[in-house]
């Protein structure tokens, strides 16, 4: 029996003009975003909450997250690299024998982008009072988990966060890295489990979970980063924590902490609801 083995050696780019281009990875940004817009709208219109906040929390969304993400791979993947090339850290350039060179933005790390987005909330919930924090954050999880498959396709256009090795004819043969073995697919893998996790929250906002606060948000945690944390397994490391604390990948440690987080906010909800 022949498994499925896949050569894979697609264009980073969209279409290029001169050094600049649209590259498939910021398409899937893009993709996400606008998604995330549309969906949260339906959201606030649904509840009866002015569309004037939204395009508010879209801008505070999109800088969070962005640049949570980006600070998220300098220091829990690159710090070395980085403490050497500061400019390169908030500008999308790269340091070449030939001088600078436009690459755009490459290192972007999930935790970061949760990290990021939490302080972007909360600082968008205190200038907007319109609903809790909580309210926000259980709703947020539903564009956030669809936003998440896309973001991973984008991985997979470039060829970037691969999997190991399969050892078998299974897999992805990522040719524009010059290899000719496959590869699990480990950013496939991940965007269709966040594609269930997306359906799941999506079923259960429309249940009378969605009233219970905290219920949404920490189902998201314990979901997104179990899957996360199991995944890692089938990744090629990309260095970081596991090079000090060793046993799991950085990844994984990261993970932790926002699996116990979300489980408290689970029970701890489920505790008040019934008092």
């Amino acid at each position: 029996m022949h498994l499925i083995k896949i050569e894979w050696a697609p264009s980073e780019t969209l279409f290029k003009i001169g050094d600049f281009g649209i590259h498939y990875y910021s398409l899937m940004f893009i993709v996400a975003f606008s998604l995330g817009y549309y969906i949260m709208k339906k959201i606030f219109v649904n509840e009866n909450v002015s569309e004037e906040y939204l395009e508010s929390l879209f801008v505070y969304m999109v800088l969070s997250i962005l640049l949570g993400a980006r600070l998220g791979d300098v220091f829990f993947y690159s710090w070395d690299y980085y403490s050497n090339h500061l400019l390169e850290i908030l500008l999308p350039i790269k340091e070449t024998s030939d001088g600078y060179k436009f690459t755009g933005f490459r290192g972007l790390a999930s935790h970061g982008a949760v990290i990021g987005s939490l302080i972007g909330l909360y600082l968008y919930q205190l200038k907007f009072k319109k609903r809790s924090l909580l309210w926000l954050l259980d709703r947020i999880t539903i564009p956030v988990s669809l936003g998440a498959c896309f973001v991973r396709l984008g991985n997979f256009f470039n060829s970037e966060i691969v999997g190991k090795y399969s050892n078998t004819d299974f897999g992805v043969v990522f040719l524009n890295r010059g290899e000719t073995l496959p590869r699990h697919p480990a950013q496939i893998y991940e965007s269709i489990c966040y594609l269930f996790l997306f359906l799941f929250l999506r079923k259960t906002y429309n249940s009378d979970k969605k009233n219970r606060q905290g219920y949404l948000i920490g189902s998201f945690f314990v979901g997104m980063f179990t899957i996360r944390f199991l995944i890692e397994y089938l990744k090629e490391s990309q260095g970081g924590l596991e090079d000090i604390l060793g046993l799991f990948s950085t990844g994984q440690w990261l993970s932790i902490p926002l699996i116990i987080f979300g489980f408290y906010l689970i029970f701890r909800q489920s505790k008040l609801m019934k008092e």
